[in-house]
């Protein structure tokens, strides 16, 4: 948990940058976050302080290829980890077993799975949340109003495919702009 000088620092910055947070910490210590829309890089540093300003201390998933000198210490240093996307499946076990294991573990993710525009969004954060048994909040980051979120709660049901579209759906109404808008579509 970071220090409440670093906190305000991190507040102080994200109001720096033009941005509002919108909303507190997540109340339940385990859950995952969807980060949406997925643009740019600037989504991990925005969403990192605005969850660090508010309290919240969530690790993000990031590709394990930008894990190198000098950007792997910083990434780390703000609650990224390795994802291997080669093996996907095996993350996929390593997280549901951290969120079994730990007592507190907020996982923030992006379900469009890369910064480039995709129509058909991942399943994998449904498989985390109900093999761990763990809420699924709808983050968001607006760069249009320059306002960012935790986002509500969606409750899932066993369809993970049905329950993507409905998120989809329900961000699609929020009228989203990412950094780079080309590179996030709805339906």
């Amino acid at each position: 948990m970071a220090s409440k000088n670093w906190r305000k620092c991190c507040g102080w910055m994200l109001k720096a940058l033009g941005w509002t947070a919108v909303e507190p910490v997540v109340p339940e210590p385990k859950c995952i976050i969807l980060g949406v829309p997925h643009t740019t890089i600037w989504d991990l540093v925005i969403s990192y302080l605005y969850y660090t300003s508010v309290g919240g201390d969530a690790k993000v998933m990031v590709k394990s290829s930008v894990f190198v000198w000098p950007l792997s210490p910083i990434l780390r240093a703000m609650g990224a980890v390795p994802m291997d996307r080669k093996s996907p499946s095996k993350a996929t076990l390593g997280i549901i077993r951290h969120f079994r294991e730990s007592e507190s573990f907020q996982l923030a993710m992006c379900p469009e799975g890369t910064r480039k525009a995709v129509k058909k969004w991942k399943t994998g954060y449904h498989t985390i949340a109900r093999e761990a048994g763990v809420p699924v909040y709808l983050g968001y980051f607006d760069w249009g109003t320059r306002r960012i979120g935790r986002g509500q709660r969606f409750e899932l049901t066993d369809d993970a495919r049905g329950d993507t579209e409905r998120i989809q759906q329900a961000y699609e109404q929020m009228h989203l702009v990412g950094k780079h808008p080309e590179g996030y579509v709805t339906h």
